[in-house]
């Protein structure tokens, strides 16, 4: 049943009702069908996130070395941060800080985020 389902939409796909039954899904202005996904995020969000990322990774770039191994931030972004803090060109350097907020995506930025706060008011110790 589940091939013949499969057969059916692939032959039928302007017949948006099928998949509207058959997958859960609801219908967009333009009447195709459209999965109904609670976590489906547009561009904008995840753009949004990824600049967000990037600048943390650019005052990340900007702290001295002392500060960012009291953070223990994991061996790979260490790398990348120490890269661009070498690094002279200015769209080399914007690739790598690009690099640094991908990094970022599979971290946990909180952390880091209470980090920097307590940098900024200079409680160092907690």
């Amino acid at each position: 049943p589940e091939r013949t389902v499969e057969i059916l939409l692939d032959h039928f796909k302007p017949f948006a009702v099928l998949d509207v039954f058959l997958c859960n899904c609801k219908l967009n202005r333009k009447g195709k069908a459209c999965k109904m996904d609670t976590d489906y995020k547009s561009r904008t969000p995840k753009k949004n996130e990824a600049r967000a990322l990037q600048r943390l990774g650019e005052q990340l770039v900007a702290l001295p070395l002392g500060q960012l191994e009291t953070m223990e931030l994991p061996e790979e972004l260490l790398t990348a941060i120490e890269l661009a803090r070498k690094t002279r060109s200015h769209s080399a350097r914007r690739r790598q800080i690009q690099y640094i907020g991908a990094l970022m995506r599979h971290i946990d930025p909180q952390p880091i985020e209470t980090a920097l706060d307590r940098i900024r008011t200079g409680n160092l110790r907690k």
